[in-house]
């Protein structure tokens, strides 16, 4: 499928600005732009309580529908490279997730890099999510590019420490290391995120710390098996693609219940812009259906 006229267009104009690669801006400036322009590319959200607090010590968003207290928990990890993002720029589909399950969102502002390098924010993610599954209410977790790869590696600890969790819900998740694959050939510039960007991304999250560790790149991980059901959605025009299919598929072969789904046309990043892409409303009807699903399930032995 040919590349999907909003995102055509919505790459165009970001080419017109003709703005330094990340590199160039470093850190501090690429993370001003990023929170600058959030809103208008995700355009309203839901009306819904919302304030800011704290779990396990780390700064945290919290979403309720009306009956939270009994409502089901998707922990939520915001994508941005490790370096970039944070709950405001992710502020549009955790609302939209929220409104349309039915259950509390968590959206997790853990420390970014290079400030904090890995596993500090792992360790940030992990220090929600345990403490949330030491509590009564069906647990989820979930996050977009780099929020997906910390999504994956809480299944494996969760996996590890036996805690039950409902699912692992990845939209183009980072999961390896290698950036010569042909999706990330195919699509190294021209279509928003970049091979160069994400070499820089790796980076600064890792600095000298090995690129390979399963808990930087899940598809390295020895075993997937016995993890949590997994969602996982890819987009055709992105670097990322064929690692996302690439763990989906080991989870397959691990027997773990998948669901793909591969976005025709789409391009990295649209999961938040809303307001320029109507193909993302889709893809929060799309996980919103599978959150359900894994919510009502029997707890997976």
């Amino acid at each position: 499928m040919t590349l999907d006229p909003q995102a055509k267009a919505l790459l165009a104009r970001q080419a017109a600005l003709n703005l330094p690669s990340y590199a160039e801006m470093g850190p501090r400036e690429a993370r001003r732009l990023n929170e600058e322009g959030a809103a208008a590319l995700a355009g309203p959200g839901e009306d819904l309580q919302v304030r800011d607090t704290g779990i396990a010590g780390v700064p945290v968003r919290l979403y309720e529908p009306p009956g939270a207290a009994e409502a089901p928990v998707l922990v939520y990890f915001h994508g941005g490279g490790w370096v970039l993002g944070s709950v405001r720029t992710h502020d549009r589909p955790c609302r939209a997730l929220c409104a349309r399950v039915g259950c509390r969102v968590v959206s997790v502002e853990y420390r970014l890099a290079p400030e904090h390098r890995f596993p500090a924010a792992v360790e940030d993610c992990w220090a929600v999510t345990a403490s949330l599954l030491a509590g009564r209410q069906p647990v989820a977790v979930g996050g977009d590019s780099a929020g997906g790869n910390l999504a994956a590696v809480m299944a494996l600890r969760a996996r590890d420490r036996r805690l039950p969790l409902r699912l692992q819900m990845l939209i183009y998740p980072v999961t390896d290391c290698d950036l010569d694959r042909p999706s990330y050939l195919a699509c190294a510039t021209g279509y928003g995120l970049s091979r160069e960007s994400m070499r820089w991304f790796w980076e600064q999250y890792l600095g000298d710390a090995r690129w390979e560790h399963p808990e930087a790149a899940p598809l390295r991980a020895p075993s997937l098996d016995g993890v949590a059901p997994a969602l996982v959605m890819i987009c055709q025009y992105d670097p990322l693609r064929d690692e996302g299919a690439a763990y989906a598929e080991r989870l397959r072969q691990a027997g773990v219940p998948v669901e793909l789904i591969e976005q025709q046309g789409m391009i990295h990043g649209f999961f938040r812009q809303a307001a320029v892409i109507d193909r993302a409303t889709l893809a929060y009807d799309q996980c919103a259906a599978g959150l359900r699903r894994a919510f009502a399930a029997p707890i997976r032995p």
